[in-house]
């Protein structure tokens, strides 16, 4: 019986696929622009031996950190960090709404300073109150 010193090697896990492709992505070797398209999910399970829904994960996990879009029956694309989130097709769900959420808030704490100013400049003759 032949002893092999190297231990097998473990299926990658979709946290270290989504890392990985972060990494091209993001990091400084980047291996994927705006626009790029990554693997399709079965080959990709194919290549690294996984199952399909690991590689689903990953790019799941990508695509909640803005990272990439999934366009039905086309494909998983590098998103372009130029466009605001949640406004191209294939968008996440969360993203699309918090990117909604965040608007309304900018408009909200607008709102506010405008009127913390017109307070200032009708309440400002005056000392302010001590604490």
């Amino acid at each position: 019986m032949e002893h092999s010193s190297e231990a097998p090697r473990q299926a990658p896990t979709a946290k270290d696929i989504a890392a990985d492709f972060r990494a091209k992505i993001t990091g400084s070797k980047r291996e994927y622009e705006p626009g790029d398209r990554l693997p399709a999910a079965r080959t990709l399970a194919k290549q690294l031996g996984v199952q399909l829904l690991t590689v689903q994960s990953a790019y799941g996990q990508l695509r909640d950190e803005g990272l990439v879009l999934t366009q039905q029956g086309r494909g998983t694309f590098v998103r372009d960090p130029s466009m605001p989130l949640g406004t191209e097709p294939g968008s996440s769900p969360a993203f699309t709404a918090l990117a909604a959420e965040l608007s309304s808030i900018h408009d909200a704490l607008r709102l506010l300073g405008e009127r913390l100013d017109r307070l200032e400049q009708h309440g400002g003759e005056g000392t302010p109150p001590s604490p």
